[in-house]
C-alpha cells in the first residue's frame, strides 16, 4: 500500500511533492486501494486507483477539486439514469427558464 502512494507522489497541477501521510482510502478490495490525495500547494486533489500484485504496483489517477467528503458522499449517490440526462437536456434547451430554475 505504501509503495503505491510513493507512486503518487506529486502533484500534476503544481508538481509539488505529496505528504503520503495525508493520503485518505475511499475504499479497499482486495490487492486495489482507491484514493483521495489532496495537494498542501494548490488544494486540488487527485482520486488514484493503486493496484498492488505480484508482478509490481500500478496506479491511475484522477484530478479534481472535490474535497474528501465531497467524493465519499458523491460515491454512495444513486447513479445518473439516462433519463436523467434527457430531462437536464431538455431543462437546458430554455436557457433563461433553466438559470431562473437554478436560482429558486
Amino acid at each position: 500500500f505504501d509503495e503505491g502512494v510513493q507512486l503518487i507522489s506529486y502533484c500534476p497541477l503544481c508538481a509539488m511533492s505529496y505528504n503520503p501521510q495525508e493520503a485518505r482510502i475511499l475504499g479497499e478490495k482486495e490487492d486495489s486501494h482507491l484514493l483521495h490525495i489532496q495537494c498542501g500547494n494548490c488544494a486540488n486533489a487527485i482520486i488514484a486507483l493503486v493496484l498492488i500484485s505480484s508482478v509490481g504496483v500500478s496506479s491511475v489517477g484522477l484530478v479534481t477539486d472535490l474535497g474528501f467528503d465531497e467524493v465519499h458522499r458523491y460515491k454512495s449517490a444513486a447513479a445518473i439514469s439516462t433519463d436523467d440526462v434527457i430531462e437536464a437536456h431538455h431543462a437546458m434547451q430554455d436557457e433563461e427558464a433553466f438559470f431562473r430554475s437554478l436560482m429558486t
